[in-house]
């Protein structure tokens, strides 16, 4: 049997090469402040996978997506052990596009701390008077640039984001960048109200894309998961303040009130991490996980 080492390791991703496909292993690390913590997070990669595929499948009306199946008798043999049942994705190859495609539904995060500041969020301008965690009128969209692993990714304007793509794609800055940002809206506006109606609220997210072997825009990556996304349950949400959610949050703020955890959370806060990404999954896809 053929052994494989991934070619590429992500904060909580890796990568393998297989001929002219990828195969995507979400593991269950899990990053936060852009530092990777010491606990796994059981079967979160598991969820992750299956929840990426749940949406590829529920958009590709209105995109192409790289993914091809995940079913790891698809895979190579090495592929078929437990390690790898569930949490792998079996991928097209794409030149990957250097934007972080960001779309904000609600105003939450930093784009609220910068709407307090100068009533406008990544260099758009919003109406005035909204408060904390409040739907905008529109879902605005704001690029950014991607970022090496330990720096943070940069707020970029539209305009930029064409000079980005179009030093790496001469000629054809203009295209792509039109291309994702309407793909980001499209895709944020379908799934926001099919999720709406399961019960959960995607404030905002993030998606990537990149470019086929004919050049055609594909969306890549993973897709509106807890650790791309800021879900909210709708039950109880109430603009005026911040909102509980399904994502890394419960995590973000147990760290920000142990300053000196050393990047290690204590069990119970793993334990219910786990219960609110499998929570969000049953609710979204319907069906119960593991099933």
């Amino acid at each position: 049997m053929q052994e494989y080492r991934p070619v590429k390791e992500g904060k909580v991703r890796e990568v393998y090469e297989n001929g002219d496909s990828l195969i995507i292993v979400a593991t269950d690390r899990i990053s936060a402040f852009d530092h990777i913590l010491k606990n796994e997070i059981t079967k979160k990669g598991t969820i992750l996978t299956q929840m990426s595929k749940f949406w590829f499948d529920f958009t590709k009306d209105i995109v192409p997506n790289h993914m091809i199946s995940v079913d790891v008798q698809d895979m190579p043999e090495f592929f078929r052990q437990e390690r790898f049942d569930g949490n792998s994705m079996m991928c097209k190859k794409l030149t990957m596009l250097p934007i972080e495609c960001i779309v904000r539904g609600y105003i939450t995060g930093s784009g609220w701390a910068s709407y307090q500041e100068n009533g406008t969020v990544c260099g758009i301008r919003l109406p005035e008077g909204l408060l904390e965690s409040q739907k905008l009128p529109e879902p605005v969209y704001t690029p950014s640039t991607k970022a090496e692993i330990g720096l943070h990714d940069e707020n970029i304007s539209f305009e930029q984001s064409v000079e980005v793509l179009e030093k790496e794609f001469p000629g054809k800055g203009a295209e792509y960048a039109a291309k994702i940002r309407d793909y980001t809206i499209a895709l944020y506006k379908k799934c926001a109200e099919y999720a709406l109606g399961r019960g959960i609220i995607i404030a905002d997210t993030k998606f990537e894309f990149g470019l086929d072997e004919n050049g055609e825009v594909v969306l890549g990556d993973e897709m509106l998961t807890p650790d791309s996304s800021r879900f909210w349950p709708n039950d109880g949400y109430e603009p005026g303040k911040g909102q509980p959610s399904f994502d890394k949050q419960y995590v973000r703020d147990w760290l920000k009130a142990n300053p000196d955890n050393d990047l290690l959370l204590p069990e119970e806060v793993v334990t219910k991490t786990v219960d609110k990404y499998k929570e969000a999954y049953e609710l979204l896809t319907g069906t119960k996980f593991g099933e």
